[in-house]
């Protein structure tokens, strides 16, 4: 028996990178997976995976996604809202508001949405976990990411604010804070050998992050064994925010 058997998650942003790596452990341990990405998921992905093509920054494509993996499997136990972007990286003062709005409506809005969606039946039925992918960012400010960070930030006090509420009706509430992951959003910072060295040379665990490392603990925090877990923003970061 699988640590998540029977239960029914649904991970946004879930046919690549760190999205995908949740997806697929969660599948290896009994739940019934779906996903979520704006394009056509990819082939490779375990069949049993329930794939739905869909922009969580848009509102009508958040009810659509809820009401088809509804339909498939009859509920939703876990919702780990991982979908994010940072199309703005440059001196604060440069952004503009289209690039806000669309920051905020990605990377807080569809968490928020989603969570008023699944959240009601969670609470109805008396368990939930639902799991928010921050970052660092979201604790330190990151270089000319003013929005990414604002973000974050404001995702892992959302994480606080459900988690207080909904508690006492069995809905724990996290968030995870990763360092610096080998994903494509984050190529830019490891590429090549100089820009690694740069930025993880010097953390205490001196590697690269792998999506299998924030699964772990997406794992811990979707079942039954982190029971006692919530309003938590849990880092996984090789110790790169220690002093």
């Amino acid at each position: 028996m699988g640590a998540l058997d029977q239960k029914v998650a649904l991970i946004t942003g879930g046919s690549r990178g760190i999205g995908r790596a949740i997806a697929e452990t969660f599948l290896r341990e009994g739940a019934r997976v779906a996903i979520c990405s704006r394009n056509e998921a990819p082939n490779d992905l375990a069949p049993a995976i329930l794939r739905v093509t869909a922009n969580v920054g848009r509102a009508e494509d958040v009810t659509r996604l809820v009401d088809a993996v509804t339909h498939e499997f009859g509920r939703i136990d876990i919702l780990v809202n991982n979908a994010g972007t940072n199309i703005a990286f440059g001196p604060a003062l440069s952004f503009g508001e289209a690039q806000f709005d669309k920051m905020v409506e990605t990377n807080l809005k569809s968490a928020w949405r989603l969570t008023q969606a699944i959240a009601p039946g969670m609470c109805e039925r008396g368990w939930g976990s639902i799991i928010n992918i921050a970052s660092i960012s979201g604790l330190r400010p990151q270089h000319q990411s003013l929005l990414y960070s604002m973000t974050k930030a404001a995702l892992i006090m959302m994480t606080q604010s459900y988690a207080v509420e909904l508690a006492p009706r069995g809905v724990r509430v996290n968030a995870i804070a990763p360092g610096l992951i080998r994903t494509r959003m984050s190529e830019a910072f490891w590429k090549d050998e100089a820009s690694g060295a740069r930025f993880f040379g010097g953390q205490p665990i001196p590697r690269l992050g792998q999506p299998e490392d924030v699964a772990a603990v997406a794992l811990l925090l979707a079942g039954d064994g982190g029971s006692f877990i919530t309003g938590q923003t849990l880092v996984v970061d090789g110790g790169r925010l220690l002093p």
